[in-house]
């Protein structure tokens, strides 16, 4: 049984319980993105695993004889209790060997995905919302379906047309000169299709894999009415179907593209002429029927499917797929049979791309322009939130994202295009890629005229507030009162990270404003049939070395990411943001690792929990923060009170208020979070630093200083929002604010006997600052915010200051270091 002592501690009039003799505290700890070792999760020499599957790891620390070992001793009221720190690895889901590394390639298909869960909230009894909503995610999948076809087109030109029609036709000099391949008709033809059948393999087969769940006694994820943050992160069941709907349209692409593209099939004498073009009418079928069924496809996750849903799901079970992939394939391979005669240049192969880029840049629009009236509908979930609080661009985010992804997606083969022909020294690309060389060139010129306008508005914003003495950070003045050096280094890293914070959207504004402002130049040249001009050639020539820097780049990250993964972290760390959204719009992306580690860390906090003696508190850092957030959610729907009462969270370095509620408002939206903060009854303890530009406040917002008080609104226990009293200061000299722990940065210090990290730590190493194992002990339920400073038994520092006041300023009492 889980004892505890009653003693009354004269504290606010009530009393305090003291943990037993039985008493443990398991910290279950959850790393953010890459780059995170077993050993630095638990703070370890080293680490061993206790549980798992290699790919979700749970690791302990470990002796000299590769045993788990204890952890150390928590204090918590006083009394030393039991505590066994565990962490849960997911680095190995995103990260490591080639097959991984390549989903990089198709990180505009990630962005496609991504924009679907950022889309608005559809509010409840609103018909013209839900109308609305039917028409973004089933514009997004046409969309996400265009780009795969996009893809297979623009390999097409590569594989199909640049080396199988020019380099390798008769009387060629690419490569060397004339062979027996450029006499044989058929091995032309088998050389040009054969990287598109090999993509697409590679697509079917990366579009397959998925995580498989440790723990099969996982209860079945909630349906979402609770309200409480990821709870619409589930498995979708149209994936199998999304999936073979890109792989039938990419090979009807293919098929359509090598007989002759949009105008027409490919003409020939007698039956081989009424092949070609039964042969393309059912590539055009098939691509055609693709659109169409990736379009009615529904969202299960956002309510009952409608009649047309039910029909097409049940018309797409495993057996008809089978036969529609099996009826595509067959027809590949006829088409490769039936060139014979690769002509020099493929003559639709130019209208094919600027034909799919069209249609693609035609569906941003239409999406651009029915979010707009969405995101008004959906504005009174989110009309009462201060501004701070709201979703980024009004909720209109998703369109340009959608737009960065299509206009990423182009311009990639493009570069891989362009950038082979100059190592081929032969051949002519279609007449379309130099318009989209200027569109990157325009595009370039942006960039760099964005740029330094960003780079001159901030320095001139940064230059005026130091110049009229205005201070920024009037929180860091009572962190570190009586230390003038800390409190100039810290206000220097509260402006950035503030900055950082408050503009991070900005930069996805301004790289879709680019990248649209260099389309539209291009766009107009080329539906006026206009030839480049000599203004614009200088724009095409510079749009041609981006592209190849593009392309170059991201080959060389690719990889450098499957070779030493330690030289990639960017690229790894957009991968993992990526990765964690279940595959919506786009079958052919990482698989969630959501979908695994969720499940997984409900089925180890429940086997702690059946231990009536011992606590969880899942700690989560930065991503992690995320994860333990949802599977915290997901217990407090499933457990028993008695044993929820014995659930805890602690959040460092969190993207839960800044970040997530405002990019994905239907998702994680900010009465999800009210809402597990009152399911958690103070359980919730948030630690954040002022210096973090990637992590910050979590439960309260609308701070100020008046009068020597740190002040704000926030969650209150009860699941509601409200003005909370003013901050106490901890004994390690941190600010607590309702649920949010601020932390002096740089560290108070250093202490005898404990870990310490010296300069300004922002984002890195929250688990050193002694006030880590105080916001475990409450997240536990062991001590209470306002408890007294422990006793002469409890190493550790005590700050001279009054605990249950509110925080004085520093000109009325200065502080006063440990040790001094």
């Amino acid at each position: 049984m889980d004892h505890y002592d009653l003693a009354d501690m004269s504290l606010a009039g009530g009393f305090v319980l003291i943990p037993g003799p039985d008493t443990r505290v398991v910290e279950l700890r959850v790393h953010g993105v890459q780059g995170t070792t077993p050993q630095s999760l638990v703070d370890a020499v080293a680490a061993v695993d206790v549980a798992g599957d290699g790919l979700g790891r749970v690791v302990r620390p470990a002796d000299r004889l590769r045993r788990p070992a204890p952890g150390p001793v928590l204090q918590a009221g006083g009394r030393p209790v039991t505590r066994v720190v565990e962490g849960y690895v997911w680095g190995g889901m995103t990260s490591g060997g080639w097959a991984k590394a390549t989903w990089a390639l198709l990180f505009p298909f990630s962005l496609a995905n991504v924009a679907h869960w950022m889309l608005p909230p559809v509010p409840t009894g609103s018909v013209p919302a839900h109308l609305l909503g039917i028409g973004l995610r089933a514009l997004l999948r046409l969309a996400a379906l265009l780009l795969t076809v996009l893809l297979v087109a623009q390999l097409a030109v590569i594989s199909l047309d640049l080396v199988a029609a020019q380099c390798l036709a008769p009387g060629s000099t690419c490569l060397g000169g004339p062979t027996w391949v450029s006499d044989a008709p058929w091995a032309r033809s088998v050389i040009g299709m054969a990287p598109i059948a090999l993509l697409l393999l590679v697509l079917h087969r990366m579009s397959a894999v998925d995580w498989r769940i440790e723990r099969k006694n996982v209860p079945a994820a909630p349906s979402g009415a609770s309200g409480l943050p990821g709870a619409h992160v589930a498995t979708d069941p149209d994936t199998p179907a999304l999936r073979v709907l890109h792989l039938v349209a990419g090979l009807g692409t293919a098929v359509v593209v090598g007989l002759g593209g949009p105008p027409g099939p490919l003409l020939a004498p007698g039956r081989h002429g009424v092949a070609l073009t039964a042969a393309w009418v059912l590539g055009v079928v098939l691509v055609g029927l693709s659109a169409l069924a990736a379009m009615l496809l529904d969202d299960p996750t956002g309510g009952a499917p409608h009649r047309g849903g039910r029909w097409l799901r049940a018309a797409l079970a495993r057996r008809p797929r089978r036969v529609l992939l099996g009826v595509a394939w067959a027809l590949f391979v006829v088409s490769v049979g039936l060139l014979t005669r690769l002509p020099a240049q493929l003559p639709g192969a130019d209208l094919a791309v600027q034909m799919v880029a069209a249609l693609v840049a035609l569906v941003c629009l239409l999406l651009g322009l029915l979010l707009a009236p969405a995101a008004l509908l959906a504005r009174r979930t989110w009309r009462d939130l201060p501004r701070d609080l709201r979703p980024w661009a009004g909720g209109w985010m998703a369109a340009p994202v959608v737009a960065i992804a299509a206009l990423l997606g182009g311009g990639f083969g493009a570069g891989v295009a362009l950038t082979l022909r100059r190592v081929l020294g032969h051949g002519v690309l279609p007449r379309g890629y130099d318009y989209i060389a200027l569109l990157w060139g325009v595009a370039g010129l942006l960039a760099l005229v964005a740029g330094i306008a960003v780079v001159a508005t901030t320095g001139a914003v940064r230059w005026s507030s130091l110049r009229r003495g205005k201070e920024w950070a009037k929180e860091a003045s009572l962190l570190h009162a009586g230390r003038a050096r800390d409190v100039k280094r810290a206000a220097r890293a509260w402006w950035w990270a503030r900055w950082e914070q408050r503009h991070s959207h900005h930069v996805v504004l301004i790289a879709a404003f680019v990248l649209v402002g260099g389309a539209v130049p291009a766009a107009a040249l080329r539906l006026r049939e206009v030839d480049l001009p000599g203004w614009a050639r200088p724009f095409a020539g510079a749009g041609v070395v981006v592209l190849a820097v593009l392309a170059l780049s991201l080959l060389r990250a690719v990889y450098l990411a499957a070779r030493r993964p330690d030289t990639a972290r960017q690229l790894g760390i957009l991968a993992d943001l990526a990765a964690f959204w279940p595959r919506e719009a786009h079958p052919v992306v990482p698989p969630c690792y959501a979908l695994k580690v969720v499940p997984e860390l409900v089925s180890r906090v429940r086997e702690h929990l059946a231990d009536p003696g011992t606590r969880v508190v899942l700690a989560g850092h930065s991503q992690g923060s995320l994860l333990a957030a949802v599977a915290v959610a997901r217990l407090l729907e499933e457990l028993p009170e008695s044993e929820a009462a014995r659930l805890g969270l602690v959040t460092a370095g969190s993207q839960l208020q800044w970040a997530y509620p405002r990019a994905f408002p239907a998702v994680v939206p900010h009465s999800s979070l009210a809402a597990l903060a009152g399911g958690l009854d103070g359980r919730w303890r948030a630690l954040c630093r002022g210096t973090d530009p990637l992590g910050g406040a979590v439960t309260t917002w609308g701070r100020q200083v008046f009068d020597g008080m740190l002040l704000g609104t926030g969650f209150l226990p009860n699941g509601t929002t409200g003005a909370l009293p003013p901050a106490l200061r901890g004994p390690t000299g941190a600010l607590v604010l309702g649920g949010d722990h601020w932390l002096p940065d740089p560290q108070r210090g250093p202490f005898p006997g404990r870990r310490w990290a010296a300069g300004v730590n922002r984002h890195a190493d929250y688990t050193s600052d002694p006030e880590w194992d105080r916001a475990i002990a409450i997240a536990a339920g062991l001590e209470d915010v306002a408890a007294p400073p422990p006793g002469p038994g409890l190493p550790g520092p005590v700050l001279p200051v009054a605990r249950l006041a509110p925080v004085l300023s520093p000109k009325a009492k200065p502080d006063v270091s440990p040790g001094a």
